[in-house]
């Protein structure tokens, strides 16, 4: 039954209650896959959204998924850090029954109606219709566990435990003395092994025995446990095909292998960051001007395109929610330091967001040989240029140079208060008129002023109109002699032909 139908208001305690009740036979032994399939088929019916939060994959991954669902697939996602594979798995919870009966002290939470275990079998025995029942909850059925290489058949499925045999008086040899591990906890719910192939080989072994046959081996002791369990994978790609991680019988029962991406446009990953990010501080009115959110997002798909980065290891969508949170907080700083009332960011403030993205990209060796910091700083110069290109592609902005042509110099800082930086820009001939594109409102405060003044500036400094210094000092750019724009122009078509090849290559790859 789907969980858009009436479920009875009244749960039974005892398992003579439950035969009495509405709960039908057919619906309490329903296997998971099938209750999956069943409850995915009525939100498709009613055209509920499926997997709420989860952006970019509504006409890529999720059709994918619901085809693996509806055909009872135990399923992997195959992508790198941040493509929301975890979201995803534990958002399959929204696909069961709001509440399912087990025979009350189960460690593999029984059907009441086709134990498994011999705890439930004497119970039922022993108390017949007395025999109490209790209620699992959708996230009680979801059970996650990320591989390691020290994983052990143990964690995953069970032991001998010697201490519940001498407490017992059971022989080592019966079925009392075991202790479950993670996956018959899993039993009638859905089993999520997060980087499966750091699993141990025996490991996974045990892992495909026990999904194929339902039974394995425990210190010499068959075990058989024909599980009612929906199983469920996310890896790296790297990790599955090109290194050999995965013994090839359980790839061979995984029914499908769907892809994840990163996102696609600028402001899918915009809407994912306004979805995580901590933005909503208390004391304060924070204004997030459009821009800043642009070159944000713009700093992760620079960084996934940039040959200093490693692909393999890819960049997180983690990353712009880390530094958005870091931009807004900077602001925040600045404005409780100097009392003002609203917290609008501004570029600098993301160049202080440093440690939220050194943290979450891994270099090259040339990138290793540049250093983290340099990388960094140059891939937030590229990221601030495509936001102001977005902009400003088409303004003239020559008088601005002029002015910093004829000795001109402004010195901005993160730390200084909205009105003495708003000073320092109102020296500067013809600025403010070139904002209009940012469609700032007519009685805009001195903040956001502030903030779109040094975004046309750092915008025109990537375009090496006009040069900044590290302490954030801008002046005059720099003259180039015809040698050195010769030889950037040649730089520039190198790159262009690198670029073209790696995507070649990529592609290659891809088909083969």
């Amino acid at each position: 039954m789907a969980k858009s139908d009436s479920f009875p208001t009244h749960l039974p305690a005892t398992l003579g209650e439950l035969r009495t009740s509405e709960w039908t036979f057919e619906r309490v032994t329903r296997s998971v896959k099938d209750e999956l399939r069943d409850n995915l088929i009525a939100k498709l019916r009613m055209k509920e959204t499926l997997f709420p939060g989860v952006v970019g994959y509504e006409d890529t991954v999720i059709p994918q998924i619901v085809n693996a669902v509806l055909s009872r697939q135990n399923f992997i996602l195959l992508g790198l850090r941040g493509q929301a594979k975890s979201r995803i798995l534990r958002g399959l919870t929204t696909l069961l029954d709001p509440v399912v009966p087990y025979i009350a002290g189960s460690e593999i939470r029984d059907n009441p109606y086709k134990p498994l275990s011999q705890y439930s079998r004497d119970l039922i025995a022993a108390k017949g219709d007395a025999t109490p029942i209790a209620w699992l909850t959708p996230d009680e059925r979801y059970v996650e566990k990320l591989a390691t290489p020290d994983v052990t058949v143990a964690d995953l499925i069970g032991d001998v435990d010697p201490i519940k045999a001498a407490r017992s008086g059971e022989q080592l040899s019966s079925e009392l003395t075991m202790h479950y591990g993670l996956l018959p906890r899993a039993n009638r719910g859905i089993f999520a092994i997060n980087e499966v192939p750091d699993l141990a080989g025996k490991i996974q072994v045990a892992l495909f025995n026990i999904m194929q046959e339902g039974d394995v081996q425990i210190k010499g002791y068959p075990v058989r446990l024909q599980l009612d369990v929906a199983i469920t994978f996310s890896a790296n790609p790297e990790d599955y095909t090109a290194r050999g991680k995965i013994v090839t019988p359980l790839k061979d029962r995984i029914g499908s292998e769907i892809r994840t991406h990163y996102l696609d446009s600028i402001e899918q990953a915009i809407n994912v960051t306004e979805q995580e990010a901590w933005a909503t501080r208390s004391g304060l009115e924070i204004e997030v001007p459009r821009y800043i959110r642009e070159v944000v997002e713009q700093i992760a798909f620079v960084a996934r395109e940039d040959k200093r980065v490693d692909k393999r290891s890819g960049v997180s969508q983690r990353l712009p929610i880390s530094v958005m949170e870091l931009v807004i907080s900077n602001a925040e700083r600045r404005a409780l330091m100097h009392g003002e009332t609203i917290a609008v960011p501004r570029v600098g403030d993301i160049y202080t967001a440093l440690p939220g993205i050194t943290g979450k990209i891994e270099l090259e060796y040339e990138g290793e040989m540049r250093g983290a910091d340099t990388v960094v700083r140059d891939i937030i110069k590229t990221a601030v240029q495509r936001a102001f290109d977005g902009y400003f592609s088409g303004v003239n902005t020559q008088q601005i140079e002029e002015w910093f042509n004829l000795g001109g110099t402004v010195q901005l800082s993160d730390a200084v208060a909205a009105e003495t930086s708003l000073k320092e820009l109102q020296q500067i001939q013809g600025l403010f008129d070139k904002l209009k594109p940012l469609g700032l409102e007519k009685r805009a405060g001195n903040e956001s002023l502030v903030s779109a003044a040094e975004f046309l500036l750092e915008g025109m400094t990537a375009h090496k109109r006009i040069s900044r210094n590290e302490e954030r000092s801008f002046t005059a750019g720099e003259k180039q002699s015809r040698k050195e724009r010769a030889q950037n122009f040649h730089e520039e078509i190198r790159d262009k032909e690198r670029d073209r090849e790696d995507y070649r290559n990529r592609t290659k790859r891809g088909f083969n």
